[in-house]
């Protein structure tokens, strides 16, 4: 009995020395990646290594520990602790470099993010770029999860598994035909998500305009595109539709955007005036990009004279901002200066010419009213 309890004693004397070994061991190597990181701008990786990888490397520790304590345990339990915790073990171990593998994953698209800048004015590349990795990286993930599956099968030393595998492969063929059929869509989604990551027709944050609804591209999953709404609702677009419908994109090569204001005036308008005065306007504003800025007579009514503001900005947010602006502005110079330019309609009326049979038949009463 003492020699019993001596045998699992130092059996638990190992693996809580495994647990603090390699638990010590990973607070040393993560602590001073940490610290590294908070060293500065200049110092630090910002490669999210400890977000990504810190969980997976202590269990990969833990683990490796364990494998390494096994072989001196004493032979009291070689009954409890053979095959079975070997192959324990094996499976936590392929897992958790699986888990490592993803997190990888991670830090890699991390530090090739780290180059571009998508908080910059001119961020089409990095938009570009950080579209093209978000669906690789679900991609190689995908791949990842597939090879930790073989791998996880591998563990498993035992022919009869192989051979159910080998039977559900060879019996997959017509299963493969029906579930082919039935994941079209699916499979269009997913060919269509690498035809976006290859050619790049949408990039995130990018500005659309999509079933007449505009908004800003905020997530491309694996399935469809989140597309943020001004109002901020979301429309779900399945990736398919980008490759099969037309849209508008209205920073596919520059967020510079050109936008129009019109105004409905009477013919005696002075369109110089007006047109120093838009000038006026669009130099005095943060949101003009000093490019294009004009007033022209587009159209001539019944009534009214169309004039229409030219304006250009940065981006399609300040250009409505701008837009706005210019139509407040300009109506209260017409109101202040130019009351009278203000839409009217003219009425022109003529005296009638009574003869004398008519004048003396209104100054004559009738009976009916005697």
């Amino acid at each position: 009995m003492l020699q019993m309890w001596h045998g699992w004693f130092f059996a638990l004397f190992l693996f809580c020395a495994a647990l603090v070994f390699s638990n010590g061991l990973h607070w040393i190597v993560f602590r001073l990646l940490r610290r590294s990181q908070q060293g500065g701008p200049s110092r630090s990786l910002g490669w999210g290594l400890h977000s990504h990888l810190g969980r997976p490397a202590r269990a990969i520790f833990i683990l490796t520990c364990l494998f390494s304590v096994l072989p001196f345990a004493p032979r009291q339990l070689a009954p409890y602790l053979g095959d079975t915790a070997h192959q324990t073990l094996a499976i936590a171990m392929v897992l958790s470099m699986g888990w490592f593998a993803v997190g990888l994953v991670y830090v890699v698209e991390a530090a090739f993010l780290r180059r571009y800048d998508i908080t910059a004015e001119n961020n089409m590349r990095a938009r570009q770029v950080q579209t093209q990795l978000v669906i690789f990286r679900r991609l190689v993930i995908a791949f990842v999860l597939i090879i930790t599956l073989g791998a996880l099968l591998w563990t498993f030393h035992d022919e009869r598994i192989w051979k159910a595998g080998t039977g559900l492969l060879a019996s997959a063929g017509i299963a493969s035909l029906i579930l082919a059929t039935a994941a079209k869509s699916t499979a269009s989604n997913y060919l269509a998500g690498l035809q976006i990551a290859l050619t790049s027709p949408i990039r995130i944050d990018d500005v659309v305009v999509v079933q007449g609804e505009w908004g800003r591209v905020a997530e491309i999953t694996s399935a469809y595109v989140v597309i943020r709404i001004w109002d901020q609702r979301s429309l779900i677009v399945p990736l398919s539709f980008f490759i099969e419908n037309s849209f508008a994109n209205w920073t596919r090569d520059s967020a510079n955007i050109l936008g129009t204001a019109f105004l409905y005036v009477d013919y005696t308008v002075p369109v110089e005036e007006l047109r120093a005065q838009l000038q006026k306007i669009a130099a005095s504003s943060p949101l003009w990009d000093k490019r294009v800025c004009g007033l022209q007579v587009t159209d001539l009514r019944e009534h009214t004279m169309e004039l229409r503001c030219l304006v250009s900005s940065r981006n399609s947010s300040e250009n409505f901002d701008l837009r706005c602006l210019v139509r407040e502005q300009m109506i209260a110079f017409l109101r202040d200066s130019y009351p009278e330019v203000l839409p009217k309609f003219r009425i022109a009326s003529k005296p009638l010419e009574a003869d004398g049979a008519s004048a003396a038949a209104l100054s004559v009463p009738s009976k009916k009213n005697v």
